[in-house]
């Protein structure tokens, strides 16, 4: 299938309004090229504050909602490499406001100056201390989600697997699961559009230390043993048509539903990777968006 009409039209745009090629790119300044671009939200959050998270640097998002709300704990997207808390500040947003539960974005440890596992650590580490800090937050801690696009898709995975604290629902957006990149997808899509052979390449190469077991776990939540997936929390893996990242984020919500995790597998035809950070211009980003708070809400309860 060709891309959707709207989705061909926005790459269009990014396409003449120029910039750096990743994979040519000093990590650096591709970093400040990628956070300049990011867009202004249209989303109101009653309470947003920066929190120190043990050690890592968070953004909480909490609407005005009756009773205490659960929480959404967000791992963004970038390669482990790229982005920011500012970056996924509207996807952040969005998902409170159409949730109307916490979201506690996390600003992780990026390659290559902090390579694996510091993302990893990052990630389990301000997840307990979310747990453990619920009252500072105001959100119940018997309400506990995670989630995240791409890298954090990634990472959101692997905590659901280590369950540091107890969980109730993971929401995987394209997630990457696989480094090894052995799945077709990889071929069929190595021009992308946005994520291409090269800029996987580019940013694996500047996360995994060099000679890393590309198949250990805590990089690679699909090698993980059935046992670690066994009682993982219900699941929402959203993959995109054209996406290298495509078929190992479908072929891991099969692993979990194999292992007795309820989940659901939904891929976006037409759709590229990236396509879920685009809701204010694509609809089936809308779409994604509405689907992902809802049943993630579903999830965290009344």
């Amino acid at each position: 299938m060709t891309l959707h009409p709207q989705a061909r039209a926005l790459l269009d745009v990014m396409a003449a309004a120029g910039g750096p090629v990743i994979h040519e790119s000093d990590p650096a300044e591709f970093r400040a090229w990628y956070a300049s671009r990011a867009m202004a939200s249209g989303d109101s959050v009653a309470h947003v504050a920066d929190v120190d998270a043990g050690g890592v640097p968070a953004r909480l998002y909490r609407p005005d909602t009756a009773g205490t709300p659960g929480l959404l704990v967000w791992y963004h997207g970038g390669g482990w490499v790229i982005g920011n808390l500012d970056t996924h500040d509207a996807v952040c947003r969005s998902l409170a406001v159409r949730m109307g539960h916490a979201v506690l974005s996390i600003d992780y440890r990026l390659g290559p100056e902090h390579r694996f596992p510091a993302a990893v650590e990052d990630a389990l580490c301000s997840l307990r201390w979310a747990h453990e800090n619920a009252a500072v937050l105001g959100i119940d801690a018997a309400r506990i989600a995670v989630g995240g696009d791409s890298a954090g898709g990634n990472l959101a995975a692997i905590v659901a697997q280590q369950r540091p604290v107890p969980l109730v629902f993971q929401l995987l957006i394209y997630p990457a699961t696989d480094m090894t990149r052995s799945f077709p997808s990889h071929t069929e899509n190595a021009a992308g559009p946005v994520l291409t052979a090269e800029a996987m390449e580019w940013f694996i190469g500047h996360y995994m230390p060099p000679g890393a077991d590309m198949t250990d776990p805590l990089a690679s939540p699909h090698f993980a043993p059935d046992a670690l997936l066994r009682g993982a929390p219900p699941a929402l893996v959203v993959t995109a048509e054209h996406d290298p990242l495509r078929d190992e984020g479908e072929a891991y919500g099969r692993r979990l539903i194999d292992n007795g995790v309820p989940a659901s597998i939904v891929r976006y035809q037409g759709m590229y990777h990236g396509f879920f950070n685009m809701q204010p211009f694509l609809d089936d980003a809308d779409t994604a968006h509405t689907m992902a708070a809802t049943l993630t809400a579903k999830a965290l309860g009344a």
